[in-house]
């Protein structure tokens, strides 16, 4: 009975990193298309685009890899022809840590376009720059949502690795050793 439990076990984890990886690849596509096409003219102010803010250029770049290693690692999965649960290990856990840091310095940058910081003399520029900043949100929440997806992602390929191992046994304590020596000395 516990054979079949794991076996079950293992499948379901196997559908959930499937469905994970498929569902990272129409929102990074989304949120790099959405960020990449953004851009806006104010008379006032002139054209803003996202590439001339360097957290907008990294959040782009970083969709762009989530996407291809997202499609990369579902064509592996569905092809099946090696065991690459560590390699997708290590990959998801560096993709989430890429995409957390991509989206905090993204989150920033949209953050003082809402809000300024007078204490640095930025005013705000989303009253001019309205359209550019509602893309750049919805971008960012998307990538938010895929980042998600790989915090999941790397959980389950944590535990598709480490249920393979045993948990570590404790050491004998040290009064059961003594009273094994004392009943060896006694015979």
């Amino acid at each position: 009975m516990p054979m079949s439990m794991s076996f079950w076990n293992m499948r379901s984890f196997r559908s959930l990193d499937l469905s994970l990886r498929l569902t990272v690849l129409p929102l990074t596509v989304a949120s790099l298309w959405l960020m990449a096409t953004d851009n806006q003219a104010s008379d006032a102010y002139g054209k803003v685009e996202f590439s001339d803010i360097s957290g907008f250029k990294y959040l782009v770049s970083m969709n762009a890899m989530a996407f291809i290693y997202a499609a990369a690692s579902v064509l592996v999965s569905c092809l099946g022809r090696f065991d690459a649960h560590w390699l997708f290990f290590v990959l998801d856990q560096a993709l989430a840590y890429l995409m957390v840091t991509s989206g905090a310095a993204a989150t920033e940058v949209v953050y003082l376009a809402y809000e300024g910081d007078e204490r640095a003399s930025w005013s705000e520029a989303c009253s001019y720059y309205g359209e550019f900043c509602n893309k750049a949100k919805v971008s960012l929440s998307l990538h938010m949502v895929a980042f998600a997806c790989f915090m999941a992602l790397s959980l389950v390929s944590a535990y598709r690795v480490f249920c393979k191992f045993e948990a570590p046994r404790p050491p004998p304590s040290a009064s059961s050793s003594n009273s094994k020596a004392g009943e060896e000395q006694v015979e």
